[in-house]
């Protein structure tokens, strides 16, 4: 029959660590955590290429409870994070909950036995009440579609799978593509590399991170003093809740006045008109993600980096050939191209009611009902779903909102142990239906093509408004709004 749980848990990254934690923490401990990698971490054990960091400062990037770390930086780089992960595990003693190199291939409910039925990769069969999918958006590298990609002589790597012995120091180097992870890689690797050719298809807005070191002084203030720590926590949450507005109509001063920033930004580090104008966006502050740093465009400026704006049509064993018909010889071609994020299934194929499976529900987008329950699968909650990503923000807060709303959805199941929760059909429709009219006021509805929604432009990652909108939201567990069984 297998192993039966209460909950099953399918990702061991921020998400399902914080999940797991705030259960052991609620007295329940009934519940596994199966997770297909050989370590916890999710995006922060995958992402290792060189540059690796957050885009949110690092008081905000973490859990509201339990001890809170002793950043170095403003920004916290990718080991850190995976660090503090890694002892966040040890402190709340989840390892004893987790199943390493456990790959979920499939989940399907039972309604005859009231459970979900999951299956490993391994053959393995489990059994749960409740299922949590904590696998995130951004768990599935893209690699650009390339005609000759197999054909290329080289090292060809994506930023989510750096090698630990890819070494760029004299090599020439393409990178494909220019958001979130090219602008940290960029500096990271201009430096050492012969020659570094920067392909890009679009322009980005760009501003300052202002990232430096935390002093002695600071940090120990912090970690001595939970109040400042909470103080300074509080001051960044609000600010940054505020910037929302900007991501609203073009008319708003925010906007506006991050126009300017970005716009200052670009002509004071890009002093080469010519590579400016190849540098600026022609489409709507916001419709895109709007990227951070401080040494991207200075690093652009370098004698041994170009930016290449035509098309790669195609790639072949010494290299990359554009539409002019240009090749450029590289050695190592770098996809920073980003993650399937319309693919929100995790590789796993999850089954519910009547048979019907969640890539078949989802295949004109993903939708849920407040971005964790979806009608027709009973019992099944996610953490980061669809609409939950924001722009502005630390996507931790939305998270451990969910958090809360699935802690409440499992006591409700203790006062009634016969009952099945599945989310009303017409209060999910009703309430994307909501969804979608707020989202088409904000700068993610815009002309532009993003990650952020589908090719016929529903987006179906994105939140549109504050985190505080979303924590009242979230707050109350409504039983009504699920469907007797």
């Amino acid at each position: 029959m297998g192993d039966a749980y209460e909950v099953v848990i399918i990702g061991a990254g921020m998400s399902g660590l914080g999940l797991a934690a705030r259960l052991k923490e609620t007295g329940r401990h009934s519940f596994t955590v199966l997770e297909k990698a050989a370590s916890v971490g999710g995006t922060w054990r995958d992402n290792t290429y060189p540059g690796a960091a957050c885009d949110v400062q690092s008081h905000l990037y973490w859990y509201s409870f339990g001890e809170q770390p002793d950043w170095s930086h403003v920004y916290a780089r990718q080991p850190e994070i995976l660090r503090n992960l890694e002892r966040f595990s040890e402190a709340h003693a989840l390892g004893e909950h987790i199943r390493f190199g456990t790959e979920v291939t499939h989940a399907s409910w039972s309604a005859q036995e009231g459970v979900w039925v999951v299956v490993t990769a391994r053959g393995e069969r489990l059994r749960a009440r409740v299922l949590i999918t904590a696998w995130g958006q951004l768990d599935r590298p893209a690699r650009a579609r390339i005609e000759g990609a197999d054909s290329f002589s080289g090292v060809q790597v994506h930023t989510a799978r750096w090698p630990a012995d890819l070494d760029t120091t004299g090599k020439r180097v393409a990178c494909i593509g220019t958001a979130a992870s090219a602008v940290q890689l960029v500096p990271a690797i201009a430096p050492a590399a012969e020659r570094l050719t920067v392909f890009q298809r679009s322009a980005n807005y760009l501003i300052a991170r202002q990232d430096r070191s935390l002093t002695d002084e600071e940090r120990a203030w912090l970690v001595a003093e939970p109040d400042r720590y909470r103080a300074r926590r509080d001051a960044l949450y609000h600010a940054r809740d505020g910037w929302v507005v900007g991501l609203h109509d073009d008319a708003n001063p925010v906007r506006a006045e991050f126009v300017r920033i970005a716009r200052e930004q670009l002509e004071t580090q890009v002093p080469d008109g010519a590579l400016r104008e190849l540098l600026t966006p022609d489409y709507a502050f916001g419709c895109k993600r709007v990227l951070v740093s401080d040494d991207y465009y200075p690093a652009l400026g370098r004698a041994n980096v170009d930016l290449v704006t035509e098309p790669v049509t195609r790639i072949e064993p010494e290299g990359l050939r554009t539409a002019d018909g240009q090749r450029h010889d590289v050695d190592v071609i770098v996809h920073a191209t980003g993650f399937e994020p319309l693919d929100r299934t995790g590789g796993v194929e999850v089954v519910g009611q009547d048979l019907r499976s969640l890539r078949e529900v989802w295949k004109q987008g993903p939708e849920a009902y407040l971005g964790v329950a979806v009608s027709g699968f009973p019992n099944m909650f996610m953490l980061y779903g669809p609409n939950t990503n924001v722009g502005h923000h630390s996507i931790l807060f939305m998270v451990e909102c969910q958090i809360a709303y699935v802690l409440q959805a499992l006591r409700a199941l203790d006062a009634a142990p016969a009952r099945r929760l599945d989310v009303d059909p017409e209060v999910q429709l009703r309430y994307n239906a909501e969804l979608q009219r707020e989202l088409a006021d904000t700068a993610f509805s815009a002309g532009c093509a993003s990650w952020y929604k589908t090719r016929d432009g529903k987006v179906v990652n994105n939140w549109p408004s504050s985190l505080e909108k979303y924590r009242e939201r979230t707050a109350v567990f409504a039983p009504e709004d699920y469907a007797h069984g």
